[in-house]
C-alpha cells in the first residue's frame, strides 16, 4: 500500500510530551504543517518545514494541500480530528489513500475521565460556530451535556439562557485547558455563575436541574401549545402529533412547512433528529419572524425561513423529503407544484378545516391517491355552573406517498 502523504494528527495541550513517536516523526518530515496558531506553538520543537496558520475559511487550506502533493504535509488539529474536528472536511477533499489520522484523547474524553461520566449517555454539543440558543433543545431535567464553547464568553451566556428557560439550579463545572500545564476546574450553578476569567479554551458540564416554574419541552410530539408565540395560526397539539406521525419524519429529512403561521410543524419536525432540516415558508413577514422566535426558543437554531406566496416562492428550493400545507392549498398551483417538487418516496400532508380546501383534497386523493383522514377534537369548558366538551373544528387530512 502506498504511503499516504497527507497525516491529520492530534495534539493536546500538552504538545508533544502527548503524541506517539510515530507523530512525532510525521511533524519533523513533513515539509507543510498547516494548523492553528496555537497547534503551531505547541509542536514548535518538532516542526521543521514550512509552517502555515489556517486560511479564512479553513476550506482555502484545500488547494494548498492539493498542490502540495505527494510530498508529506501534516495538519494538526486539536485533540481527535473527528470529534468536531477538521477530519471530516479532510476526508471528503482527499482520497482514502492519500490521507491517515492519529488522534489524541478528546477534550470531551478527557472531560469524561475528569468527572468519572460515561461519554456515551451524555448530550454533546458545540456551540463553535453555532449559537448558544442550540442548547434550549436539551433542557430536560437530570440530563447531563457537555457544551464546546467558542470563547471566553460563552460559559456566561449559556448560563443566562439557562437560567431565563427557568434551569437556574443546573450544576455547571466549567473545565479549562484540559490536559495542559493550565487546566483548571470550576464548579458552580448557572444561577450564581460568576467565572468571567474562563481560558478561552474550555468546555462546559452541565447537570440540568429545573426550578418548579420552569417550561419543560417534553421529548415526544404535539408540544403544549402555549410553548409557541402565535396569532391564532398553529396547528394544535393533537392535530400536530397526528400531523408529525403522518409526515413521519427520517433521520436528515428536509421539510417544507408551507403557510408555517407559528412553525410549530416545522419545529418539531427538526427536535425529532439533530440532522433534521427544514424552510418555513409564508408570505406574512410577522408570521415568519414569530416561527424563528419559537425556533430558537425550543433550541431549533437551523430552521429557514422564505417569504412569500405559494407557489412562487417554492421556486429554486432544495428538493424536500416532505412537504406539509397548513395554509392555502386551495391557491391555484400550489398542491401540483410542491408535488413535482417532492423526492420520489416523500411524503405530503395537507390539513383543511374549509370545505372549499377538502374539495382540493379529494381531487388529490383521486389524481395522486394516499389517504383521507378525519380528526376532531374535544375539550372540556366551563358550561354555566357545569362543564360539557367543546368540540374544536374538525380537520380533514391528506396524506400522501410520492411514488
Amino acid at each position: 500500500m502506498t504511503q499516504p502523504w497527507l497525516s491529520i494528527i492530534g495534539i493536546g495541550e500538552d504538545g508533544p510530551d502527548g503524541l506517539s513517536v510515530a507523530a512525532c516523526a510525521l511533524i519533523s518530515q513533513a515539509s507543510l504543517v498547516i494548523g492553528g496558531a496555537r497547534h503551531l506553538i505547541l509542536a514548535d520543537t518538532l516542526i521543521t518545514g514550512t509552517r502555515q496558520v489556517w486560511p479564512s475559511p479553513i476550506a482555502d487550506a484545500l488547494p494548498m494541500l492539493r498542490a502540495h502533493s505527494p510530498a508529506p504535509a501534516v495538519v494538526l488539529a486539536s485533540g481527535d480530528p473527528f470529534c468536531f474536528g477538521v477530519g471530516p472536511m479532510l476526508a471528503g477533499a482527499f482520497d482514502r489513500q492519500e490521507w491517515q489520522c492519529l488522534p489524541a484523547p478528546s477534550s470531551l474524553s478527557l472531560a469524561c475521565a475528569r468527572l468519572g461520566w460515561a461519554q456515551n449517555t451524555t448530550e454533546i454539543i458545540s456551540f463553535c460556530g453555532r449559537p448558544v440558543a442550540a442548547l434550549a433543545a436539551l433542557l430536560n431535567p437530570g440530563t447531563r451535556v457537555l457544551a464546546l464553547s467558542e470563547n471566553a464568553n460563552t460559559p456566561a451566556r449559556a448560563a443566562e439562557l439557562l437560567v431565563a428557560h427557568g434551569f437556574g439550579p443546573s450544576e455547571i463545572t466549567l473545565l479549562e485547558a484540559l490536559g495542559g500545564p493550565h487546566e483548571r476546574i470550576r464548579a458552580t450553578t448557572a444561577a450564581h455563575f460568576n467565572l468571567t476569567d474562563a481560558n478561552p479554551l474550555n468546555l462546559l458540564a452541565i447537570t440540568l436541574k429545573a426550578s418548579p416554574t420552569a417550561k419543560i419541552a417534553p421529548l415526544g410530539t404535539g408540544l403544549d401549545d402555549d410553548l409557541f408565540a402565535h396569532d391564532g395560526q398553529i396547528t394544535k397539539r393533537e392535530i400536530r402529533a397526528a400531523t408529525l406521525s403522518a409526515l413521519e419524519p427520517k433521520r436528515g429529512g428536509l421539510l417544507w412547512d408551507i403557510g408555517t403561521g407559528s412553525g410549530s410543524i416545522a419545529i418539531e419536525w427538526m427536535r425529532a433528529h439533530p440532522s433534521n432540516r427544514a424552510i418555513a415558508i409564508d408570505r406574512h413577514l410577522e408570521r415568519l419572524a414569530r416561527a424563528m422566535s419559537n425556533a430558537a426558543q425550543l433550541g431549533v437554531t437551523a430552521l429557514t425561513s422564505v417569504q412569500g406566496a405559494a407557489p412562487e416562492a417554492l421556486h429554486g428550493l432544495p428538493e424536500p423529503d416532505a412537504i406539509f400545507i397548513g395554509g392555502g392549498a386551495q391557491t391555484q398551483g400550489v398542491l401540483p407544484t410542491a408535488w413535482a417538487a417532492l423526492k420520489p418516496g416523500g411524503r405530503m400532508v395537507i390539513n383543511a378545516v374549509t370545505i372549499e380546501t377538502e374539495a382540493v383534497l379529494f381531487e388529490a386523493l383521486r389524481t395522486y391517491g394516499g389517504t383521507l383522514s378525519r380528526l376532531s377534537v374535544e375539550r372540556l369548558t366551563d358550561v354555566g355552573t357545569m362543564h360539557g366538551f367543546r368540540p374544536a373544528m374538525t380537520i380533514t387530512q391528506w396524506s400522501a406517498t410520492r411514488p
